[in-house]
């Protein structure tokens, strides 16, 4: 069996500084957005749907895209705050 692939971002890394990427789907610019999947992972998502020519006849297809980090699902969940820590009270 092959080597594990550690993500090498963290949870927070990855909230504070990952960017939309712009990809290019049948001439049309999207820029996808980061996302957290309910899995775990992290990566970017897209769900869309364009028109398509074929033969002159225009169609409606479905995008439906994820990216995602490879090893990001194993990231530590963050740790839920106590609710005696003094960083969650509001004075």
């Amino acid at each position: 069996m092959g080597k594990k692939t550690l993500c090498p971002v963290s949870r927070a890394q990855f909230r504070e500084k990952a960017q939309p990427v712009r990809i290019v789907i049948n001439g049309t610019t999207y820029d996808v957005p980061a996302k957290e999947f309910s899995t775990g992972s992290l990566g970017w998502y897209l769900n869309e749907k364009i028109r398509i020519e074929i033969d002159g006849v225009q169609v409606t297809a479905q995008i439906g895209m994820n990216l995602t980090i490879v090893g990001s699902k194993e990231l530590p969940a963050d740790p839920t705050p106590s609710p005696t820590d003094p960083a969650t009270d509001a004075e």
